[in-house]
């Protein structure tokens, strides 16, 4: 009995056979080498136990069994043809859309620009972006949901590739109004001691701040909020320091309604990386905007 499945090469082939009467013309049909096809078909028949063709001078015949074999290896055939034109619709769908997710601070001040870049040269790309802490992108990932995500946590989970595709650092920033804004410096136990307007658990500035404070247990915070919109109000109405990224803090601290405070011995930069699912082959979109985005960094053009 056959231990493995026949080639789909030499089905093809045997089908050639019968539909042109010799080996060589069914050779040249499926453009294999005429002695290549004939050592395929010995094989075929040695696999299956059986006799497929009947070779004399005037050409080739299949052979009772051959025809049983050829018209079965037809069929296979056409369910091959069927599952690659499945195939081929699929990655279609899949090259016209792209499916992404991104953390708050990439979200709202990096990922706009750099799909507007991507749709410059394909502008039938759909495009879809959530916007969702770091920790839930992961999830997203997991669940396949989403192609390519993007991060601001220092640490990425198991299963995933990353690449670092920017930088930014995060900033203590207060109210003109609180003491801190008349101080050269705060110390890290009097940031870990006092109460901040922070993100949500699950973001990736809460996890970068944590892991910044080496151990010290944070005071509870002041207020917890969503959005760096609200992280930002909330600290210009005195209701406590925040920890943002620069990119979100720079133009309130350049209009003076925020002051940005050094900490001693702080120093707050961060990687921010796409990530996808190890294994996964990333469509066309996904791979085009990974590559121009590796481009940009090794370039120094982050905008």
């Amino acid at each position: 009995m056959p231990t493995r499945w026949p080639d789909l090469a030499v089905l093809e082939l045997l089908v050639a056979v019968g539909r042109h009467g010799s080996l060589g013309g069914a050779a040249r049909s499926v453009d294999m080498a005429q002695p290549n096809a004939s050592r395929a078909i010995t094989g075929l028949e040695r696999s299956l136990g059986l006799t497929l063709i009947e070779r004399h001078a005037r050409g080739s015949r299949l052979t009772a069994d051959g025809e049983a074999i050829a018209e079965l290896a037809a069929r296979l055939l056409a369910g091959a043809d069927d599952l690659l034109a499945a195939a081929r619709a699929r990655r279609e769908h899949h090259e016209a859309r792209l499916d992404l997710a991104a953390s708050l601070t990439v979200a709202e001040y990096l990922l706009p620009a750099w799909i507007t870049g991507l749709r410059s040269s394909r502008p039938e790309l759909d495009v879809r972006m959530r916007v969702e802490n770091s920790s839930r992108v992961f999830e997203l990932l997991e669940a396949r949901e989403i192609e390519l995500g993007f991060v601001e946590s220092p640490a990425v989970r198991r299963g995933l590739h990353s690449r670092t595709v920017a930088t930014d650092r995060l900033v203590v920033v207060a109210s003109p109004t609180h003491p801190w804004a008349r101080r050269l410096h705060v110390t890290l136990d009097e940031l870990a001691a006092t109460p901040l307007v922070t993100r949500e658990a699950g973001s990736g500035t809460r996890s970068t701040l944590a892991d910044a404070l080496d151990g010290r247990t944070p005071a509870e915070p002041a207020m917890v909020v969503a959005s760096n919109a609200a992280v930002l109000i909330a600290a210009a109405s005195g209701a406590g320091p925040a920890v943002l990224s620069d990119l979100a803090t720079r133009p309130w601290v350049a209009r003076g309604e925020l002051v940005e405070v050094a900490v001693e011995g702080l120093e707050l930069a961060r990687r921010l990386r796409a990530v996808w699912r190890r294994g996964d082959v990333l469509s066309t979109p996904a791979a085009t905007l990974l590559g121009e985005l590796s481009r940009r960094r090794a370039s120094g053009n982050l905008d």
